[in-house]
């Protein structure tokens, strides 16, 4: 079996603890997604996907338990250093593209390359490959605004691994399109993310989507399930 690019142990977490709104969202997860693996998330709204994600993306950190990113244990770390391991080795993927309006679709994923110390030449072949591989090259030089739904999500994928993760995180990724459209997007992101060898983990609502992924888990009540 693959080394384990993600490990999460024993997270519970609560908001409002000890206050009459108090609500308790994770209790007791625990997750590996090994090299390669993508594994897919179906949950119900409010059952905790978005808080599990954000702990195993470096964004939130659990009342207790550890997440282990490449073998190494991010839970005590500090801020610094945890943004540093999100920006070089986890991709984000959202429902809404959030991709900045006022740039290209080859400049939106040139950025965050440029952030990182990448040279300019590089960073944009990097940008150019990437578009090429999810089938908008031609769309490069468009802004947002003149891509259509599914332009935009594809160079969100995009913009994900431009530097080259070893982790993608995905919340809802095709959730604001329309079924045809959603399937066409999806297939985009599975050979974008076969190709490179990465791994992944997809909350999806899309049974059909969720089946065409490794592993699908089950997240209800704060709890993950096979």
């Amino acid at each position: 079996m693959s080394d384990p690019v993600l490990c999460l142990y024993g997270l519970h977490k609560t908001y409002n603890k000890g206050l009459p709104g108090e609500v308790q969202v994770l209790r007791g997860v625990d997750l590996t997604v090994n090299a390669g693996e993508v594994v897919a998330l179906v949950a119900p709204s409010g059952a905790g996907k978005s808080t599990m994600l954000h702990i195993a993306g470096l964004l939130d950190v659990p009342d207790t338990g550890t997440v282990s990113l490449a073998g190494q244990d991010m839970t005590g770390l500090s801020d610094r250093k945890r943004t540093a391991a999100r920006r070089s080795d986890i991709g984000f993927i959202y429902q809404f593209h959030h991709l900045l309006p006022e740039f290209s679709a080859l400049e939106n994923i040139v950025l965050p390359q440029l952030a990182a110390g990448i040279a300019r030449s590089t960073a944009e072949a990097r940008a150019r490959d990437l578009l090429d591989r999810v089938g908008i090259a031609a769309r490069a030089g468009h802004r947002p605004a003149a891509l259509s739904g599914g332009e935009q999500q594809r160079v969100a994928f995009c913009r994900a691994l431009a530097n080259k993760p070893r982790l993608l995180l995905a919340d809802e990724p095709t959730g604001n399109l329309d079924p045809a459209t959603s399937d066409q997007v999806f297939g985009a992101l599975m050979e974008l993310v076969r190709g490179t060898g990465l791994s992944a983990l997809i909350a999806t609502h899309n049974m059909e989507l969720a089946a065409r992924m490794d592993r699908v888990l089950r997240m209800d009540a704060g709890q993950l399930s096979i």
